[in-house]
Formats: C-alpha cells, structure tokens, sequence
C-alpha cells in the first residue's frame, strides 16, 4: 500500500512552521484531535460543563472502545486518567508490596519509576534488583530468567525507554513473567502509538500509555491497562465517589471495572481529543505507521553516523523512532538551541532520565531527535545540513 504522507502532513498544520523531530516529547495533533478539543470547549462555553458533557457521552464512551481495539482487550480494562505519570502510579502503588519484595527492573528503566521504586524502598524496605542488559543494550532475558526466586513480586519494564532507539523485548518478558506467576506492569509511554502493542500477546498484567506522544493525542491524557482477573490483587491507591459507591453508613462498594482507578473529574475535551486521535491511527493503521516511522528513524541514523563530529549513541537489537546523538564539540543544550533557533524541534536527556544505564556507558547527556510516521526525507536532509553548519 502506498503511505500518504502527504495527507497526513496537509492535516498536521505544525509541519509547515518547524521540523518537529520531538514527537518522543509530545507529537503534532492533526486537525481531526484539534477540532475534537476545540469543538468541545466551544460548546461548553455555550451551554456550560456538565451539559456539554452529557451531549458528548457517546464519543467520551467511544474513547474505551478505541483504546481497547488498539491494545486488544477489553473496555472494562482500562482507565482513562490524567497522563503515564499517574496511570504507571495507580498501578504500582495498587499493589501489595512488602518488605523484602523485589522488583526487578531494566537498566534503562525511567527515573520517574526508579524515583517510586526508591520511595517504596524506604517506606516498606523492598528490594530493587536491574536485570542485566545483553550486549545489544535490551534486557537480557536468559539473566532475568536466572534471577527468579520467590521473593520476586514485580517485573517492571519501560518498553521503549527515553533515551534512544532501543526496543526491549516486551513479549518474551511476559513468558517468563507468566510463567513463574509474577506480576507484570509495562510502562508503554513511548510504545502505543509507536509500534504495535497487543496486552494478550505481550502477556502484561498492567500497562501505561500516554496521549501526547505517538497517539498525537492532547497533553494530560493518559489511559492505564488492568488485566481481568488481576485487578482484585490490587487495592486502588485512593478511591472516589467515581471509584467505588458509598453503599452503607461505614462501608462502600469498589467499581468492578478498571474505572475504579479512575477519578470523579474529567478534562472532557481532552478525552475526546484523545479518542479521536485513537480513532486516527486505527483508520491510517499502526502496522504501516510504524513502518514508516522506523524506516525515517533508520535513515536519520545513517545521515547522522555521517556527520562529522556527530556521534550516534541508539542501542537495541530492535530500534524505534527515537535517534539519540552526541556532538563532540558542542553541549546537548547548545546543540538543541541553535536548532531551535533554526525551527528544528528537538530534546536533552540527560543522565537524570535513565542514570544506570548512561552512566554505565559514560554518558551525560544527548540530543534526542525522534521522528513520526508525518515526518519526511526532505526534513530529515535539512536537519542533517542545518546541524553540519553548526
């Protein structure tokens, strides 16, 4: 099939006023997500929230059904929620860890987790364990297998982790997650929307996405992802009126769905503008998306590699649409604002983002481009021209 990326482009309006090689931070809405957002607040300006709510009912429930059709489960099993951030803690804090549990964890594992991770070592004296990573850089499943014992109460992976290229082995992580009966808790922020993710293939008992990444959804959107059968393990970090109904004076009844890690407040606009975006890559379909965008994320590694005092630092044996560099002359920063300057669109990780992993291979920091499936060869020329100026 032939990809029309120019129709994507001419309903992305944000392609014509920068190359915006930041999609990892927050991708260009199209038009179809901005009016979704637009039109709403529009109406809530004209007949008030909760009116403006009730119309939108269907779309807001058509949100689930969108989400679900993209991952391959069940509406009941997801929650819309604030963004990853607070999706990934409902889960993590949901569950009943205790002192001297492990976790086990990859070294490029992000620092938000690491941070809750570290926090619940001091409240309840867990333990954190990093698998070793192969020599490709992803998580070496023949150590993580060999690390097994029965105080193990948690697999924690990001997926597709901050800070370049590097893919991990999602799939064969949940074999051996299910295998030994271990919960399994994804943190797939970089990943939905990116490549594809099927939860019953994956075999994850919790996952995290956010809306304003590859989805190309609104900022503060987020869903989280709760197996069936797996959600009575876990008690909700905090309830609501939304959550759970007060049934009796001293007792209340916890929603049977995933909602129940929902709260009572919606952003309504938001959730519709996610849905659309949703709706927007089923119809475009992630299999050629992603295909795109990795053949981009491929030929941007090549210019790059050929850049005089340009160093490519991406790891993985499978590699995605984030391309992580180093200029041997210039700071991360100078090198993201004299782009910038330039309408390039880019980001800094630092060695704060993924510390284990970047201080292992002696680095502080790095530029990281990341394309989209609206993204084209000619940007990509003029990025690599624009930064041989430098």
């Amino acid at each position: 099939m032939t990809f029309d990326t120019d129709r994507y482009r001419h309903e992305t309006p944000g392609v014509h006023n920068r190359i915006h090689f930041n999609n990892a931070g927050a991708a260009l809405m199209p038009l179809p997500v901005y009016m979704a957002v637009k039109d709403h607040m529009d109406l809530e300006l004209n007949i008030g929230g909760y009116e403006a709510q009730d119309r939108a009912r269907p779309a807001f429930e058509r949100t689930y059904d969108a989400i679900a059709e993209l991952i391959n489960c069940d509406r009941s099993e997801i929650a819309l929620v604030e963004n990853a951030t607070v999706a990934w803690q409902m889960a993590f804090y949901g569950l009943p860890l205790q002192e001297g549990d492990r976790i086990l964890t990859a070294e490029a594992e992000y620092a938000a987790n690491v941070i809750a991770f570290l926090q619940l070592k001091q409240r309840k004296g867990i333990t954190i364990d990093f698998i070793p990573s192969d020599n490709t850089g992803q998580v070496d499943t023949d150590a993580l297998e060999a690390m097994i014992d029965d105080r193990v109460k948690l697999i924690s992976i990001t997926h597709i982790p901050t800070n370049g290229g590097l893919i991990n082995p999602a799939e064969r992580i949940g074999k051996i997650a299910k295998k030994h009966g271990i919960p399994y808790l994804l943190d797939a922020c970089q990943a939905v929307g990116q490549i594809p993710v099927d939860v019953e293939k994956i075999g994850c008992d919790m996952l995290s996405a956010t809306g304003r990444k590859y989805l190309r959804g609104p900022r503060g959107t987020g869903f989280l992802y709760v197996r069936k059968g797996f959600m009575e393990k876990m008690d909700p970090p905090f309830l609501d009126m939304h959550g759970a109904e007060w049934t009796e004076i001293d007792r209340f009844e916890v929603r049977p769905d995933a909602r129940r890690f929902e709260n009572w407040e919606f952003n309504t606009s938001a959730v519709l503008g996610l849905g659309a975006a949703v709706d927007y890559l089923l119809e475009i379909g992630i299999e050629p998306v992603s295909r795109r965008l990795r053949i981009l994320a491929d030929t941007l590694r090549t210019e790059l590699s050929a850049v005089a005092g340009v160093e490519v630092h991406d790891i993985g044996a499978e590699k995605g649409g984030l391309v992580t560099f180093r200029h041997m002359d210039k700071s991360a920063d100078a090198v993201k604002c004299y782009l910038s300057e330039n309408k390039v669109n880019t980001s800094v990780t630092t060695t704060s983002s993924t510390r284990f992993d970047l201080e292992k291979r002696n680095i502080d920091e790095l530029v990281r481009s990341s394309v989209h499936y609206y993204n084209n060869e000619n940007e990509i020329d003029r990025f690599v021209e624009i930064l041989k100026k430098m």
